[in-house]
C-alpha cells in the first residue's frame, strides 16, 4: 500500500491520535457492553440458570428456545464431499439473546452413525479449531481414528456459524488478504507500522461493511447456544463432546451454559479458556519460538546431510536469518503466489504443530534456497504448502470471535511497544503481534457477555496437552485446568505435537478410551510419556 503525504508523520504521531479518536468512542461502547451482559444475565444465557423445581427443567433450559427453532426436521442425507456421512442444516437465531430479530443463520451439521448399534452409548459431538476452521467432515476422520469410539457413538459435527458450509462472514477481498500478509512484521520503520496498522484497520473495516449485520453475533457463547439446539433436535438429552484447539474453549462454555446437558467432555490441547484472547495471543511468541528453538531446530540440525541446513542449531538458525533476509530484500514470485519473510514465518509455524511436519517443512526449506534449480513440479508444491496457511475466509471468523469474545487494549502506542518487543524476543510468532492486535484494536463491536468457566455442576472433564505445544501452549492449559474445577489433565510429555486425540500413543488413547467408553475417569492428573521421547 503507497504511503501518502497525510501519513508522513512518525507511527506513534499517528497511533496516538487514533488512540485519542477511540478514546472519544469509548464511553459509548462501555456502556453498550454493560448493557448486552445485563441482558444476558437477566436471560439466563451468560451464566448457568438454577434448576427450577417446578417445572424440573435442568440448568440452561431456563430459558428455551422458540418452538420455530426447536421444532424442525433435520433432513438427513449423504453428505457431498464424504459419503461416509450424512449432512443437513439446520435454522438458527441470529442473536440468542434475542431470537427471531434479524435474520436467521443456517448452520450445516453432520453426523457418522455409531457402526455397532449394541454398543451404542450416545452421540459425540465435536467441534473444530481455529477460530476459522470448519467442522463439518471432522466425525468421518475421528471415526476412522478411533474405531471403538465410532461403533459406539453416533458422532456429529458442524460448521460454526460464519465459516464453510454455514452462513459465512466476509471480510477481505483476495487482493486485500494478501496486502494484509504483504512485506515483513518484523519491519520496525515507521513507515512499514503505520501500513501495519493502516491494513489491520482496513480488515477490521471491511468485516463492519461486508458483514455487519453478522459480525457481532460470531462470538463462542452463541456457538454454545447452537450446539444445544442441535443436541435438542438430535433428541438427546445429553451430549459427550470431543473439543480440540478452539473448540475446547466451546466445550468449555457450553459446559458451563448447559452443565447438566453434558455427560463425558473431553478438551484437547487447551485455549487459556479462563481468561481473555489478548492475554492467551500474547503467551503464543513464547511457545512458538520454544516449539521452533528447542524441538524443530535440533530436528533439522541432526539431518545436515539430507537438507543441508547446518549441522548445529546455530547453524541452522543463522541459515534462517540469512534466507529470511533474502525473502526480505527479494520475495519469490511463483504464479499468483509471493513468498516473504512473513509467509515463510507463516509456514514454519504451520508445519510446527506436529512433529509429522518437520520432514516436509525441511524439504521446503532446501527447496527455497535453490528455486529456480528446483523441480517444477516441486516448486508447485511448495508454493501451495506457502499459500495454505492462511485464508481470508478463515480470517474473518478468526477475527470475529477473538474480537468479539473478551475486551481487547485499544492504545495502539501499547501494541506498537509490545509487537517491538515480540519481535525481539520471539519473532517468528512475535512480528506479527502489530499486525494481528491492531484489529482487535480497531473493532467496531462492543464484547460479548463474559462466560466464567468454573466446572460447577459438570461430570469430571478429561484435558489433554502436551508440553511444548506452540498453539495451545501447556501454561494456558494448566490455568483452564485449575479453572475448570474437578478436570483431570493428563500432561504429555517429551512431545509438543498440537492434538493428542487419536495418535500412535497407547497411553493417551487408554485414557480416552476408558473415560468414554467405560465411564472411567482418572482420580487424579496424570502424565503420559510420548513415543517420540527421545
Amino acid at each position: 500500500m503507497t504511503k501518502t503525504e497525510a501519513q508522513s508523520s512518525t507511527a506513534r504521531t499517528t497511533s496516538a491520535q487514533r488512540t485519542s479518536a477511540g478514546a472519544a468512542g469509548r464511553a459509548p461502547r462501555a456502556r453498550r457492553a454493560a448493557l448486552a451482559v445485563a441482558a444476558a444475565v437477566l436471560a439466563g444465557l451468560a451464566v448457568p440458570a438454577t434448576a427450577d423445581a417446578a417445572t424440573g427443567r435442568d440448568p440452561g433450559d431456563a430459558d428455551p428456545a422458540p418452538a420455530r427453532y426447536t421444532h424442525q426436521t433435520l433432513n438427513w442425507q449423504p453428505c457431498a464431499r464424504q459419503p461416509a456421512l450424512d449432512c443437513a442444516t439446520m435454522t438458527a437465531p441470529r442473536d440468542w439473546h434475542h431470537p427471531g430479530v434479524g435474520a436467521d443463520l443456517t448452520i450445516a451439521v453432520s453426523r457418522h452413525r455409531a457402526t455397532d448399534p449394541a454398543k451404542r452409548r450416545g452421540t459425540l459431538l465435536m467441534a473444530a479449531g481455529g477460530p476459522g476452521g470448519t467442522g463439518l467432515l471432522r466425525p468421518a476422520d475421528l471415526a476412522a481414528g478411533a474405531p471403538a469410539v465410532g461403533a459406539a457413538y453416533d458422532i456429529v459435527g458442524f460448521d460454526q456459524r460464519g465459516v464453510g458450509e454455514s452462513t459465512r462472514a466476509v471480510c477481505q477481498t483476495p487482493e486485500e488478504f494478501k496486502e494484509f500478509l504483504a512485506g515483513d512484521y518484523r519491519d520496525q520503520s515507521p513507515a512499514a507500522i503505520d501500513r501495519v496498522i493502516a491494513n489491520a484497520r482496513k480488515l477490521a473495516a471491511g468485516c463492519q461493511e461486508r458483514s455487519g449485520d453478522l459480525i457481532p453475533y460470531l462470538t463462542t457463547e452463541q456457538t454454545a447456544h447452537d450446539i444445544d439446539l442441535f443436541r435438542g433436535l438430535l433428541g438427546e438429552r445429553k451430549l459427550s463432546y470431543y473439543g480440540p484447539s478452539y473448540a475446547s474453549m466451546i466445550g468449555a462454555y457450553y459446559g458451563t451454559l448447559f452443565p447438566h446437558r453434558v455427560e463425558r467432555m473431553v478438551l484437547d490441547s487447551n485455549i487459556g479458556f479462563d481468561g481473555t484472547w489478548e492475554t492467551f495471543e500474547l503467551g503464543q511468541p513464547m511457545s512458538f519460538q520454544r516449539r521452533f528453538d528447542e524441538d524443530f531446530v535440533p530436528w533439522l540440525a541432526a539431518r545436515d546431510a539430507t537438507y543441508h541446513w547446518g549441522s548445529t542449531p546455530e547453524q541452522v538458525q543463522a541459515h534462517w536469518e540469512q534466507r529470511r533476509a533474502a525473502l526480505h530484500d527479494s520475495p519469490i514470485v511463483e504464479g499468483s503466489v509471493t513468498i516473504g519473510p512473513n509467509q515463510l514465518d507463516s509456514l514454519a509455524m504451520s508445519a510446527i504443530y506436529r512433529a509429522s511436519g518437520f520432514p516436509a517443512l525441511a524439504r521446503i526449506l532446501a527447496t527455497v534456497d535453490d528455486w529456480q534449480g528446483a523441480d517444477p513440479a516441486v516448486r508447485a508444491a511448495a508454493a501451495k504448502a506457502f499459500n495454505s496457511y492462511l485464508s481470508p475466509e478463515f480470517l474473518a471468523d478468526y477475527f470475529a470471535v477473538t474480537c468479539n469474545d473478551t475486551p481487547w487494549t485499544r492504545d495502539l502506542d501499547t501494541w506498537i511497544e509490545r509487537g517491538a518487543e515480540n519481535t525481539a524476543r520471539r519473532p517468528l510468532a512475535g512480528a506479527r503481534t502489530l499486525a494481528f492486535s491492531a484489529v482487535c484494536a480497531a473493532w467496531p463491536v462492543a464484547p460479548a457477555p463474559r462466560v466464567k468457566v468454573t466446572g460447577a455442576h459438570l461430570p469430571t472433564t478429561l484435558m489433554l496437552n502436551s508440553v511444548h505445544d506452540p498453539a495451545t501452549y501447556y501454561e494456558a492449559a494448566l490455568g483452564a485446568h485449575r479453572a475448570l474445577r474437578g478436570s483431570r489433565l493428563v500432561t504429555v510429555t517429551g512431545n509438543g505435537d498440537h492434538g493428542q486425540y487419536p495418535t500412535s500413543n497407547t497411553c493417551v488413547n487408554g485414557v480416552v478410551e476408558r473415560y468414554l467408553l467405560e465411564d472411567t475417569a482418572p482420580d487424579r492428573d496424570l502424565t503420559c510419556p510420548s513415543p517420540q521421547a527421545g
